[in-house]
C-alpha cells in the first residue's frame, strides 16, 4: 500500500511521448503514477527510466479499446493504493494523417471507425472503470486538440477530427454528471508537439506540451470543470 497521503495518477498511453513526460513531472511532485501502455515491455521499460530517476512510477499493461484489461487496472490500482486522484486520457491515434484518407469524400468508414473506437470510445471506458475509483474528489484531464473545435472546422483529416470533437462532448458530460462532486473533468490541448505523432518539425517541446496537462491534474476541489484548456487559457469549444 502507498502512504494514504501520497496522491495517485493513472496515465494512458505514457510509454512515450506527453504521456511519458506527464508521468514524468505528476512523480517529480511526489504524486505515486501508474504508467500505462497498450505494450506491457515498452511500459515496462519506460517506466524502468524514470525509475532509475528515482521517481515512483510502476508500470502495468492496459489497451483502452479492451474492457477487461481497464477492469484489470481498475483492480489492480484499487488493491495497491485503495484508489486514484488523477486520471489523464492521453492515448490515442491519428490514422487520417497523410493519404487518401485526408479527404472526406475519400476516407475509409474503417478509419472512422477505428479512431472513435480509441479516442471516444476507449476514453469513455477508461472513465467509467476508474472516475468511481476517486471516492468523489479528483482531476481528470482528457487530451483533445483544436482540430476538434467546431469553431474552427475544417475539411481535411475527418477521423481524427470527429473523434477529437467527441472528446469535447464527453468531457463537457461528464463534468456535467459530477458537477455535485469535488472531480473536475477538463479537455486540454497540448499544441503541435515533437512527440511521434507530431513530428521533429513541431515548434513545442514535449515539456511545453505537458504543462497544462499538470495544471489541470493537480487543480483545487474548487477548480474550474468542464473547460477546454491551452497555455493555462480556456479556448472555445
Amino acid at each position: 500500500m502507498t502512504n494514504p497521503k501520497q496522491k495517485v495518477a493513472i496515465v494512458t498511453g505514457a510509454n512515450r511521448g506527453i504521456g511519458f513526460e506527464s508521468c514524468r513531472q505528476l512523480a517529480q511532485l511526489g504524486i505515486q503514477t501508474i504508467l500505462t501502455s497498450r505494450s506491457e515491455s515498452l511500459g515496462q521499460e519506460a517506466a524502468k527510466v524514470l525509475q532509475q530517476e528515482g521517481l515512483p512510477v510502476t508500470a502495468y499493461p492496459m489497451d483502452i479499446t479492451d474492457l477487461e484489461s481497464i477492469i484489470a487496472l481498475a483492480k489492480f490500482v484499487d488493491q495497491s493504493f485503495g484508489g486514484c486522484d488523477i486520471l489523464i486520457n492521453n492515448a490515442g491515434v491519428y490514422l487520417d494523417k497523410t493519404g487518401d484518407n485526408v479527404d472526406p469524400m475519400l476516407v475509409d468508414i474503417e478509419i472512422m471507425r477505428q479512431s472513435m473506437e480509441t479516442n471516444a470510445f476507449g476514453m469513455m471506458r477508461v472513465m467509467q472503470q476508474l472516475i468511481p475509483l476517486m471516492n468523489g474528489c479528483g482531476n481528470v484531464v482528457n487530451v483533445g486538440s483544436i482540430m476538434g473545435q467546431l469553431s474552427k472546422m475544417t475539411a481535411r483529416h475527418p477521423a481524427y477530427r470527429t473523434s477529437k470533437t467527441a472528446v469535447t462532448a464527453l468531457t463537457l458530460i461528464f463534468a456535467d454528471r459530477l458537477k455535485d462532486t469535488e472531480i473536475r473533468v477538463n479537455a486540454v490541448c497540448p499544441g503541435w508537439t515533437q512527440t511521434e505523432m507530431g513530428g521533429d518539425n513541431a515548434p513545442r517541446t514535449v515539456q511545453q506540451g505537458v504543462q497544462t496537462i499538470i495544471w489541470l491534474a493537480t487543480l483545487p476541489p474548487d477548480g474550474p470543470t468542464g473547460g477546454f484548456f491551452q497555455d493555462h487559457r480556456s479556448l472555445h469549444w
